[in-house]
């Protein structure tokens, strides 16, 4: 077969799963109590696919993905500091009473989740700086991507978001850990410690280790409530095969819930499960839990063939695949426009344009910060950057 056919043709297979989750979503409107607005929230939810198609598909999709961190960053990281430090704009109080900063945001968490995705991205563009020694302007690009992210961690400890915490720490040591040699030239370590955290994280939440990843969160017994929540959730659930339908538990059966919270109605605002994977069983049933499942799973191992392709990049993606992961663990990580539903699918679609080798012409395995495909110079057989290839470092931080 000829090869640009077969790289069209896998890249075809790999968007079935996404496809296949998106009509079930769409299908599943139809027993939706709530059919319009539920459709409202479906179109939605292609607009967040749309966005990441928009940012994949540019001319030079890395050099995109590098201003998009460093624009948000410098925008809303120092908006948020400010809010918080010299207005009342930036502050608020939680349901219990308790204050809380919320930067730009209306809530911590949602802080938290913004913070933690850009600063994974800051530290991404920090270590392909450091890497690539030839770019003239270098030490002013180390100042700008260190000054976003020391901005990001001094926003993590001041929303004091556990979640968004432990996510940007996880995130953090994927991406530092893939530039061991140990890792690179061992990809099996990768898989073993990628797959290691996911399963860790399962079995705590299976087995009945909530109280000891809570009290290391700092939430207490029952993360902060959200115990009481998902038992009471899914104890009102409808048909567990298929669910209420897309985005529509909440609205036709948020009183079923608050009658088996008493006392909790009054002052907290029921809308989400605080589980991502409760929340779509809860909408979609098992079969969309399975879909999601789906999703996940062939976007690891995109992630992961991207890595072989080009670490630089696999590695990010991974990184993002892994924070929704857990982060979904304690958040509504898969609800429409929600940040790490936006990530997820940029490192699900990313990872299979990389790993189809559509983006770096002829899918050179070195890393992209060094090097782009192969070509001769009269030097002889000599590795050097290509002008058709858009992965370069340096290419990638020219209008920064």
């Amino acid at each position: 077969m000829h090869p640009k056919r077969e790289r069209n043709e896998n890249n075809g297979n790999n968007f079935y799963p996404l496809v296949i989750y998106f009509l079930y979503c769409l299908i599943s409107i139809t027993w939706s109590p709530f059919p319009e607005p539920a459709f409202k929230r479906w179109t939605k939810d292609v607009g967040d696919l749309v966005m990441v198609l928009i940012l994949v598909t540019d001319g030079q999709p890395i050099a995109a993905l590098r201003r998009l961190y460093s624009r948000v960053g410098f925008i809303l990281f120092p908006a948020s500091i400010l809010m918080i430090r010299y207005t009342d704009l930036g502050r608020a109080y939680d349901p219990d009473g308790g204050p809380m900063n919320t930067g730009v945001t209306t809530n911590k968490n949602s802080l938290g989740l913004i913070v933690f995705l850009v600063s994974l991205g800051a530290l991404w563009n920090l270590r392909a700086l450091f890497r690539d020694k030839e770019d003239p302007h270098r030490t002013r690009r180390l100042v700008a991507q260190g000054t976003l992210l020391t901005f990001g961690i001094v926003l993590l400890q001041m929303a004091h978001s556990a979640t968004s915490v432990a996510c940007f720490i996880l995130g953090g040591g994927l991406l530092l850990a893939t530039n061991l040699r140990a890792i690179r030239t061992r990809p099996a370590r990768l898989n073993a410690l990628c797959l290691g955290i996911v399963l860790c994280g399962v079995l705590m939440m299976l087995l009945g280790g909530e109280s000891m990843v809570s009290n290391a969160l700092g939430r207490g017994d029952k993360l902060s409530g959200r115990k009481d929540i998902w038992a009471a959730a899914i104890a009102s659930a409808g048909n567990p095969v298929i669910g209420t339908g897309f985005e529509s538990f909440w609205n036709a059966n948020v009183e079923k819930v608050a009658a088996r919270l008493p006392g909790y109605w009054e002052i907290h605002n029921l809308v989400s499960a605080h589980n991502g994977y409760i929340e779509v069983y809860l909408d979609l049933g098992w079969v969309g839990v399975c879909l999601v499942a789906l999703v996940i799973v062939s976007g690891y191992r995109r992630a992961i063939k991207a890595f072989h392709r080009n670490p630089e990049l696999g590695s990010l993606f991974l990184a993002y695949l892994a924070t929704a992961t857990i982060y979904s663990i304690t958040e509504a990580g898969f609800r429409v426009l929600t940040p790490s539903w936006i990530f997820l699918l940029l490192g699900v679609v990313a990872a299979s344009g990389v790993a189809a080798g559509l983006f770096d012409g002829e899918g050179s395995k070195v890393p992209a910060s060094r090097a782009g495909p192969k070509s001769k110079t009269p030097a002889g057989n000599r590795v050097v950057p290509s002008q058709a290839t858009v992965w370069p470092a340096r290419c990638n931080f020219e209008s920064i």
